[in-house]
């Protein structure tokens, strides 16, 4: 019986966490049933217990139905820790602009007297495109984070963020404190500096410029993308906060004449197209060809299969190259474009990990989960000395589910190598059961 209390208890917590507003009213019903026990159980200066029926609010009924209910059996009802596992943090915002004010926290934590980043990027929660533009601007030495506004307002908790990160303004941004991006609310308080353009090409083109202009050099590569397809374009975001490589969009079948300016003004730097055909077809991949000659093409068919071959790309300087075990990782749903740009700060510090997307928010889906069992780490006899992988996780449960969470857990798990027994095993092939977890040492 304590076991049931136990797990309805937990339940209660869990409720009150997650429903803040409505725990004065809780607070109070409780109240007011411990008054009327205490008053039921001969309280009241000693006085014998009143003999009429208790009221509804004295009733002790309600723990009796507690004590019949059977345990829940679903793993978020018994509190798993979907905001955290031994190798998964989640942000776990409703939406993006959620999203964006978690990460630049995460990524920039001020408390304790550290100084926030030197300036943040503004851009609206509907423009997808001019956030991924803006990703560049979160490179170092740039370093400011993207915070998203929503019906040329600034929503509360992206002015609750600003407060907090409190950016001063440094000589990498011309002392401004705010990036203003295409129709996104500028924040009252704020040295700010706005990036216009009536297009994506000629926003990120936009972008583009103030970069070298703050930085004062070329870009070393140049990332090309379409711009009417999110779910493909949204790895770019990851790998042009890592690299302050520009982002620069083109159409399936054109390519915008902003865009072939910008080219011929970075005539010597490598250009690449992220996404397969169905993105970026070939007629405008031989125009690009025909202003960059040894432009390359990166991406598979699928969503899911173009950020794990983006994820796994390498030439020369450019791209991710993560083909072992040991890094970092960010996941979001690919029909939540924007929440690409608020994780771009995950990408440029700390576990500097690639954005690797999912279409199913219930469970990884196979390209997904057998890139991180390729990857998953092992070692021989000593865990501690063994490399680990971390994975990000954006959204809540409606973006990525908690058995989804637990099932990514368990693929970045360090696993003992298992050998002399047909080859070695960090873990089971793709719908076999996972491996038993090793003996501590």
């Amino acid at each position: 019986m304590l076991r049931r209390v136990g797990y309805a208890l937990s339940d209660v917590a869990y409720w009150l966490r997650r429903h803040l507003w409505a725990t004065v009213i809780v607070l109070l019903v409780l109240a007011g049933a411990a008054v009327g026990a205490y008053l039921a159980l001969g309280g009241n200066d000693g006085e014998d217990s009143p003999t009429e029926t208790p009221t509804a609010a004295s009733a002790p009924a309600s723990v009796s139905v507690v004590e019949e209910e059977e345990p829940p059996e679903e793993p978020a009802d018994l509190g798993f820790p979907e905001f955290a596992t031994r190798n998964t943090t989640r942000v776990a915002g409703i939406d993006p602009i959620a999203n964006a004010a978690g990460v630049a926290l995460a990524a920039f934590p001020s408390a304790g007297d550290l100084e926030g980043p030197p300036a943040v990027v503004l851009v609206d929660a509907e423009d997808w495109q001019a956030g991924i533009a803006a990703a560049s601007l979160v490179a170092a030495p740039v370093g400011a984070p993207i915070l998203l506004t929503e019906d040329d307002e600034v929503p509360e908790l992206t002015d609750q963020a600003l407060a907090a990160l409190d950016p001063p303004g440094s000589s990498s941004t011309d002392d401004r404190q705010a990036f203003v991006i295409g129709g996104a609310a500028e924040p009252s308080g704020l040295r700010s500096a706005r990036v216009d353009g009536n297009s994506p090409a000629e926003i990120a083109d936009a972008v583009d410029r103030l970069r070298q202009e703050l930085t004062g050099e070329e870009p070393r590569h140049i990332v090309l993308t379409g711009s009417r397809d999110p779910e493909y374009a949204m790895p770019a975001a990851s790998w042009a906060a890592r690299s302050g490589d520009p982002v620069l969009f083109v159409g399936r079948n054109s390519v915008p004449q902003v865009t072939v300016d910008a080219l011929r003004r970075h005539e010597d730097v490598p250009v690449y197209v992220l996404g397969p055909e169905s993105v970026v077809s070939e007629e405008p991949f031989e125009r690009i060809r025909e202003l960059a000659p040894s432009a390359q093409r990166v991406g598979e068919e699928g969503p899911v299969e173009n950020a794990v071959a983006f994820a796994r790309y390498a030439d020369g300087s450019f791209g991710w190259n993560i083909n072992d075990p040991g890094h970092g990782f960010v996941i979001a749903n690919g029909e939540r474009p924007l929440d690409a740009a608020a994780a771009a700060p995950l990408s440029a510090g700390g576990t500097w990990g690639p954005l690797l997307l999912t279409d199913d928010a219930a469970e990884p889906p196979p390209a997904l989960r057998g890139y991180l069992l390729d990857l998953k780490p092992g070692y021989d006899e000593d865990p501690t000395r063994a490399v680990y992988n971390h994975v990000w996780l954006i959204g809540d449960s409606a973006a990525i589910s908690v058995p989804f969470q637990a099932q990514v857990d368990r693929l970045a798990e360090v696993a003992e190598v298992r050998s002399g027994s047909g080859g070695s095993l960090l873990g089971p092939a793709p719908g076999t059961p996972e491996p038993e977890e090793p003996d501590q040492p």
